[in-house]
């Protein structure tokens, strides 16, 4: 695949169950989603309660188990959810025109902004800590969010190359892939395990913009 392809979707290992529900229904779904986060979030997946997630976003048993089916459907379509906004985000963060520099802060700063909240938080502590567990939800979630990410910044890196803006010591593919890693690798890991539960924005913005500048820069002097 080339670095500029648009990755092929891996489709769903457990696909979102299609049920008809009404306006108020569909609100319903939502609810039982927001609710989800915030009981996975604070018990963990093994140990979160289904009674408990009823209780906090109303409704019933029933309504949640035609929706998603149990508690793995609902960990599914948390995901997916978190998937779809990442997605929407990635769509619109142009980054073709610009120079190096104004460009890869410009990602660095809107992946972060996907990266940071509860949403992806919970997906992080789901994929990464209880990840043995679900490795069919753990793969389809590399499989889609992270290569796409990654094939993104290389197709940019690719044509950076080829206009002379840019000089690489490795390929596109790697590039992408490390500036990914050296960006977030650390911010994911420590909010996956709850190292750093809630880090204040202007402390990650900080380090983001340093490790721009260190990737761009490197460390030997010239």
């Amino acid at each position: 695949m080339s670095a500029s392809a648009t990755p092929t979707p891996v489709p769903l290992a457990r696909a979102a169950r299609k049920v008809g529900l009404c306006r108020r229904g569909e609100r319903r779904v939502e609810k039982f989603l927001d609710a989800a986060t915030e009981v996975f979030a604070e018990k963990g997946y093994q140990h979160a309660r289904l009674s408990e997630i009823v209780a906090r976003a109303g409704g019933s048993l029933a309504t949640l188990y035609r929706a998603f089916g149990d508690k793995e459907g609902l960990a599914f379509a948390i995901v997916e959810r978190r998937l779809q906004d990442m997605t929407r985000q990635l769509d619109a963060m142009e980054l073709k025109g610009l120079p190096p520099p104004q460009a890869l802060r410009k990602a660095a700063r809107s992946i972060t902004e996907s990266l940071t909240t509860p949403d992806a938080y919970l997906v992080n502590r789901i994929v990464i800590g209880e990840g043995r567990d679900f490795p069919a939800l753990r793969d389809w979630y590399f499989d889609n969010a992270v290569t796409t990410i990654r094939n993104r910044l290389a197709g940019y890196f690719q044509q950076q190359v080829a206009s002379g803006a840019l000089v690489l010591h490795s390929t596109p593919e790697l590039a992408a892939s490390q500036f990914f890693m050296m960006l977030f690798g650390d911010l994911t890991i420590r909010t996956a395990c709850g190292y750093m539960p809630n880090p204040e924005t202007d402390q990650v913005l900080a380090f983001i913009d340093g490790a721009v500048e260190q990737f761009l820069h490197g460390a030997l002097p010239r």
